[in-house]
């Protein structure tokens, strides 16, 4: 790999990438770290690297660093996934409605309680401008596996959001 072959993939994946990896460590200034800490360990092994495949090992390379970072320091800051946007919309908290503020912790948080292979494929989905074939090589499984660990995601997104009453879900889990 080029120089700048490099370049241009930095100019190209800098802003899907630091999408992601802010989504993932939600610090900015460490998103950025992590984006310019990716790419320097790219450039290192850019003897090693294949064309076809640094799309690829660029996002996991950043994925691997976000979740060393978040597992030695949880920032509780804020989210926002436009697939989610009706449903945590629509949540009440007695008879007022959720501020954004607490609407966005919420997503936030049922975000973080998710499994990191869910984790992983939601916030590629939403965030890198990838294609489900793209997001299966970063994360080195099949294209079905992304499709189903992204619907499986969203249906325990929208469960922890949904606006039932907390009896209703105890209700609804006891049948």
């Amino acid at each position: 790999m080029r120089e700048v072959d490099l370049e241009q993939l930095y100019t190209r994946l800098e802003q899907p990438l630091y999408n992601v990896v802010f989504r993932w460590v939600w610090n900015a200034e460490e998103a950025q770290d992590v984006v310019q800490d990716a790419f320097v360990r790219l450039w290192r092994m850019r003897e090693r690297v294949e064309t076809e495949t640094v799309e690829a090992l660029v996002y996991k390379i950043a994925l691997n660093l976000a979740a060393s970072r978040g597992r030695s320091k949880k920032i509780w800051r804020w989210v926002s996934l436009d697939a989610l946007r009706g449903t945590a919309g629509d949540a009440r908290h007695g008879d007022d409605t959720l501020t954004a503020g607490e609407e966005r912790a919420r997503v936030r948080a049922a975000v973080e309680e998710l499994p990191h292979d869910l984790r992983a494929v939601i916030l590629l989905c939403e965030y890198s401008e990838l294609s489900y074939e793209e997001i299966a090589r970063v994360l080195a499984v099949p294209v079905g596996t992304v499709g189903s660990r992204r619907h499986r995601a969203l249906k325990r997104l929208r469960r922890a959001l949904s606006p039932e009453e907390p009896d209703e879900r105890a209700a609804r889990n006891t049948v």
